[in-house]
């Protein structure tokens, strides 16, 4: 079964106060909404494990911005620190990404995932999740061919450096701080 997720995070019990914005931004090099979530109280701090090194995602202070493309099948993640440094980017491959007047922009997951850490650093995640849903008949095989072939290309975009994240993300925060 497909989760959707929402920019909003309106169903994250870790978070006890939060803020949100969300606009549609169209330009030359992006179109579709962007999401700001600001973590303003937590009742705990949240931590991931890549490769042996532990990196907090969640956490007092930390914000959360999401970019959901329209027209296309993945949605970026930038985790920001209390000092609104990047912290990481994730990137969730997806059957679409689609909005609801209730709870704002989605996207449903299709289980692969890219992280990209601010060394550079590219992390595959999730290869079990998407061969467990395919086992189980939650995802079609077409749905599985197109989810490897999107995961190939945004790696391939992010290790060219033609996905241009740092610039994007640092012009999008800039304007939903604003």
């Amino acid at each position: 079964m497909l989760k959707r997720k929402y920019g909003s995070r309106y169903d994250w019990k870790r978070i006890l106060k939060r803020s949100y914005v969300e606009r549609y931004i169209v330009s030359p090099e992006y179109e579709g909404y962007v999401t700001l979530f600001r973590m303003h109280t937590v009742s705990a701090p949240l931590h991931k494990t890549y490769e042996g090194k532990s990196v907090c995602i969640a956490d007092e202070g930390f914000s959360w911005m999401q970019h959901f493309p329209t027209g296309k099948r993945y949605s970026v993640t930038t985790v920001f620190n209390g000092d609104n440094e990047i912290v990481q980017w994730y990137i969730d491959i997806c059957s679409e990404n689609g909005y609801c007047e209730t709870n704002g922009p989605w996207m449903d997951d299709m289980f692969l995932d890219l992280i990209v850490l601010p060394t550079g650093e590219v992390i595959e995640k999730d290869a079990d999740e998407l061969e467990e849903a395919l086992q189980n008949g939650h995802i079609t095989k077409e749905e599985y061919m197109q989810s490897w072939e999107d995961f190939r290309l945004l790696k391939n975009k992010i290790v060219e450096n033609e996905l241009d994240l740092a610039n994007l993300t640092q012009k999008h925060f800039q304007e939903l701080n604003g």
